[in-house]
């Protein structure tokens, strides 16, 4: 900057810090500074350039990496307060399976939608203060209290409706106020995106819960509904045995093969779990395009599931953590690390292979691929100018991090949730110094003491 130019006003700027841009070319700043107006970057470079800008906000970033923000690309707010519930009743008496039939739909059929909410805002609050910043809902109850719950926390986001209109005679009956008619369903997800397809923060997907609770003809009609409104799909796809028995003795074919069949198979179906896939499954899901998410915490317990194939092949992949009625944390940090302990088990002594995937490419698999899951990757995903202001700083202080020799290392092996310091989304500071901002901690914690024994008392009648 020349003596004469004055500095460029911004929002914010942050300097200090070691920037991990997660970029194509992996790039590293290290005493780095980051300039944010509205809400996009506008520059990054070294401290010592940072002074070309004035921000209306300055944050120090000493002793701080900052990476893009996490991204759950498979999460259910409606379980948000069943975190351990599971776990208690396994204690007394032997769970039935499949679990999310026997339970997980029941427990979403007890919440009012003032609990729905009340869901949101420990779940988002829960995500902000482990570095996640953005979050694709599969489908439950009363879905605009999320939506407004994720508009009051801060969050990024993407809603939708648990969509069921049968129940097939496999573990319990759907609640009667979880299942809808066809055209009920049908309406009501189209109506959903309609309601917020002008939030550019929040906005709104249709949603399939699953082949065996949703009907053929329903499956067809919100994929109709989904190239017409140009929006993503939500469903769970080859998660259980069960479900590959299903479509095998009903329609003869795999569950992706039926779906092929049927002509739902697209870029805009994103599909959680996809774990028990055949070979030609892969290809299909090369093929078509189709987007998917691995949950480490449960996926292992199911199969072996080909996430290094799957990403090296260029499908669309992601990280999610479930919701925290599957591995209790809400830390995609956790469920990276868990990730490639689980890869390793899988792919190294097949193939005596020591490293077959890097901390460092899982990492980008909870960034990148989280982002192109979703259809956002122009806009996050990596830090860079002109996309949006979503990322974390987290603390490196600590001797857990000493010496600091690689800040992408440290990011991807050492770092978790915990870690995380400050948190922008959008542009906008939502957590500074692990302090929330804009919501009441205290206000959510007092109301979920007391919501909390009503809807337990329903849910274990329900499940008795």
């Amino acid at each position: 900057m020349s003596q004469t130019q004055e500095p460029q006003t911004v929002d914010l700027v942050v300097t200090s810090a070691d920037i991990v841009t997660l970029d194509t070319e992996n790039r590293v700043i290290r005493d780095g500074a980051i300039a944010v107006d509205g809400k996009r970057i506008v520059w990054m470079g070294p401290s010592s350039e940072a002074n070309r800008y004035n921000g209306k906000t300055v944050i120090n970033g000493k002793d701080r990496i900052i990476l893009p923000g996490l991204i759950d690309a498979h999460f259910h707010t409606g379980q948000q307060l069943l975190r351990g519930k599971l776990q208690d009743i396994a204690r007394r008496r032997p769970l039935k399976l499949p679990v999310w039939k026997n339970y997980l739909i029941p427990w979403e059929s007890c919440l009012d939608p003032e609990d729905v909410y009340l869901s949101g805002l420990v779940a988002y609050s829960n995500m902000l203060q482990v570095g996640t910043t953005c979050f694709a809902e599969a489908g439950g109850p009363h879905p605009d209290e999320m939506g407004r719950a994720a508009m009051d926390v801060g969050i990024r986001g993407f809603v939708s409706l648990s969509t069921v209109d049968q129940s097939e005679n496999i573990g319990a009956e759907v609640p009667p106020n979880m299942l809808m008619t066809h055209d009920e369903a049908l309406e009501r997800n189209v109506s959903l995106v309609e309601r917020w397809k002008s939030n550019d923060r929040v906005s709104a997907w249709l949603s399939l819960r699953q082949v065996i609770v949703c009907s053929p003809e329903l499956i067809r009609d919100i994929s109709e509904a989904s190239r017409t409104l140009d929006v993503k799909i939500h469903t769970h796809l080859c998660e259980g045995s069960y479900e590959i028995d299903y479509t095998l003795e009903k329609f003869g074919k795999r569950p992706t093969e039926w779906l092929g069949q049927i002509g739902v198979l697209s870029h805009q179906l994103h599909c959680a779990h996809s774990v028990l896939l055949s070979p030609s499954e892969v290809d299909l899901y090369a093929k078509h395009r189709l987007s998917a998410c691995h949950c480490g915490f449960n996926n292992y317990s199911i199969g072996s599931p080909r996430v290094i194939e799957m990403w090296r092949r260029g499908i669309d992949i992601g990280l999610g953590t479930d919701g925290p009625g599957a591995g209790g944390t809400l830390d995609i940090f956790q469920v990276a690390h868990v990730t490639r302990v689980g890869q390793q088990a899988v792919n190294s002594a097949v193939y005596h292979e020591r490293e077959p995937i890097s901390a460092e490419e899982i990492l980008k698999i909870g960034t990148h691929g989280g982002a192109r899951a979703l259809g956002i990757f122009d806009q996050v995903g990596s830090l860079e100018v002109g996309k949006k202001a979503d990322f974390v700083l987290c603390d490196t202080s600590m001797m857990d991090a000493a010496p600091l020799y690689d800040p992408l290392f440290v990011a991807a092996s050492v770092l978790v949730g915990r870690d995380v310091v400050t948190v922008i989304v959008d542009g906008k500071v939502v957590m500074k110094d692990r302090e929330l901002q804009g919501i009441d901690a205290e206000a959510i914690k007092a109301k979920l003491k007391e919501r909390l024994p009503v809807i337990t008392e329903r849910f274990e009648k329900l499940v008795a």
